[in-house]
């Protein structure tokens, strides 16, 4: 992959109301070329307006876009939306419902400088069916194909033009769970293939995690940890990155010399020197269960997911907890259990 920086984000905010907080927070980030950039996060933390800025629908209140090394928003500076050599890919596909499948296709090709001729245009909408896998269907309009077929049309118009950079804006929310799933492997590799640096935005962890190079983290307008999905998830840096990404359990717990005592026992777990008292993290798959009659802790509930068992429990101060093991660990509702932690697995978070 080359290493050439497609865009600099810097120091990038934008506030609605002067009421109300940022809606994006002092956000910097650069992303390489052919980099696949994951925006996650919940409803209403900024990363769809964060996306719109960068597109140029939206003006912020303070820093910079750099698009392949030209400044397109701020320092005095505004590139309109159709002027930033970016493609975009809407949350429910925005296509021409007149227009065959290649004509939707070709559409941003009739305005490309310099102009190509027929030709040239039938030929790239050619190369587009291929890549994205519609080939014999260019003469179809688009209510005559299933929405996972749509969404490769959108994929396929948004890189007719050759563009730097794409933007998805929650690219397969509209679609059902296995065609989601298919489809996010798809959308990886074809722009894999064609080198096109990309970010899109989801609040499903999952698709992050299966179709992104590199995960941003955003809440409540800030961008709370950036890093590969590796890394988000075995080393989440706040509390918050822990809960959404991982669905991690936290237990209260107090610091005495190198041990952390909490009420499903004591840990020695790496930690803060200036943290005496804070919530221990562990993710549901870390946990070992086993059936223990002296435990206070109970089984109430239990869910069978075909290759694994998700358990929830009860902690003597009646705090909900949930545990991932194989269905070789077949606990039966109101069995008592000791849960066992591998230390290295675990976290400490300073308390609130």
């Amino acid at each position: 992959m080359s290493e050439q920086t497609i865009l600099k984000v810097n120091q990038i905010s934008k506030q609605f109301h002067p009421s109300q907080p940022p809606s994006v927070n002092q956000v910097s980030f650069n992303l390489k070329k052919g980099e696949l950039l994951g925006l996650l996060g919940p409803s209403g933390c900024g990363k769809t307006t964060l996306l719109r800025i960068i597109a140029g629908f939206e003006k912020p209140n303070q820093g910079t876009v750099e698009l392949a090394g030209e400044v397109v928003t701020g320092d005095g500076f505004w590139v309109v939306p159709e002027k930033r050599h970016t493609g975009m890919v809407f949350q429910d596909y925005a296509l021409f419902p007149h227009l065959t499948v290649a004509n939707n296709i070709a559409f941003g090709l009739k305005p490309k400088k310099p102009r190509l001729s027929s030709e040239q245009i039938n030929q790239r909408v050619a190369e587009i069916l291929h890549l994205v896998g519609l080939g014999g269907l260019e003469k179809r309009y688009p209510h005559e194909l299933s929405g996972g077929q749509q969404q490769r049309i959108a994929l396929g118009r948004a890189l007719a033009p050759q563009p730097e950079l794409i933007l998805l804006d929650e690219p397969l929310s509209n679609l059902d769970v296995q065609v989601r799933e298919r489809l996010r492997h798809e959308v990886r590799n074809i722009l894999k293939s064609t080198n096109t640096a990309a970010i899109f935005v989801t609040h499903d962890q999952e698709e992050a995690m299966a179709i992104a190079d590199t995960i941003g983290v955003m809440h409540g307008g800030n961008l709370e940890q950036i890093g590969s999905p590796e890394d988000i998830y075995t080393q989440p840096q706040s509390r918050f990155v822990a809960e959404f990404v991982t669905q991690a359990n936290f237990v209260e717990a107090t610091r005495e010399g190198n041990i952390w005592l909490t009420e499903l026992g004591e840990w020695e777990i790496d930690a803060p020197p200036s943290c005496d008292i804070g919530e221990l993290m562990f993710r549901q798959e870390d946990v070992i269960l086993s059936p223990d009659e002296k435990s206070p802790t109970v089984v109430q509930e239990r869910e069978f997911l075909g290759r694994e068992y998700r358990y929830c429990l009860q902690t003597p101060s009646g705090k909900r907890l949930h545990a991932r093991t194989t269905t070789s660990t077949q606990l039966t509702v109101g069995t008592k259990v000791k849960l066992n932690i591998t230390p290295e697995f675990a976290q400490i978070f300073p308390a609130a």
